[in-house]
């Protein structure tokens, strides 16, 4: 059984997830304050899930913590700030994974599965993907690169760009993102998914989305 520690200090939104965790069987340790999980950080934890901003002790501060006594586990920080230099600031700390809020439970469920295989052996390792003659997506990271440098994607954004080149020239309804991206539990309209497009064309004009008409989108690369 895995053990995760969650930190948040939005007792309702604490609350529902490590309701949500529990049911898949794994063993959920909730804090609600950095204070209250630093007297934990030597526990052998399979994964962390850290709020970034919190009182008195950050997340940025906690996982600086964990990852001096434990180098390896691995974390997914959350956060209410969409902000591409907050992701890429995770990054560079340590973490493998960063969800902005507001988020559905299961979209969590799905990162900690994925990171958690990969973590312990059970998935399949994933070779990096070219498109175009300079940009380059390296899967294991969740990063895409053009001529060397990062490109400061969303979680969402990269998750879209993954689900494409992961699956060319296969054409994807909108409400087939809307599952692949945002979860089977998402309600609303199917419209996000074509400003998610809209934002993932500004950023990675390479990355070459063809509209389907009355469908959805595909991306043709090539295998």
């Amino acid at each position: 059984m895995y053990t995760i520690y969650l930190v948040d200090d939005e007792k309702n939104l604490n609350d529902l997830l490590t309701f949500h965790l529990k049911n898949e069987g794994w063993n959920i340790r909730s804090f609600y304050s950095g204070m209250e999980a630093l007297d934990h950080i030597q526990d052998e934890v399979d994964l962390w899930v850290l709020d970034i901003m919190m009182p008195q002790i950050d997340g940025y501060t906690l996982i600086k913590k964990v990852k001096e006594h434990h180098s390896d586990v691995p974390v997914i920080f959350i956060s209410a700030r969409d902000s591409d230099i907050d992701r890429v600031v995770g990054l560079e700390f340590g973490s493998e994974d960063y969800i902005t809020k507001p988020f559905l439970p299961r979209e969590l469920i799905l990162r900690i599965k994925k990171i958690l295989e990969r973590a312990n052996g059970n998935g399949k390792t994933s070779e990096n993907k070219i498109i175009g003659s300079n940009c380059e997506i390296l899967y294991d990271n969740r990063l895409v690169r053009k001529n060397g440098q990062s490109i400061e994607l969303t979680s969402k954004e990269y998750d879209l760009v993954e689900v494409f080149t992961k699956n060319a020239n296969k054409a994807f309804s909108r409400e087939e993102l809307l599952d692949l991206v945002w979860g089977r539990d998402y309600f609303g309209s199917d419209r996000v998914v074509d400003d998610l497009v809209r934002r993932v064309r500004k950023k990675l004009p390479e990355f070459e989305l063809e509209t389907v008409y009355g469908y959805g989108y595909r991306w043709c690369g090539y295998e």
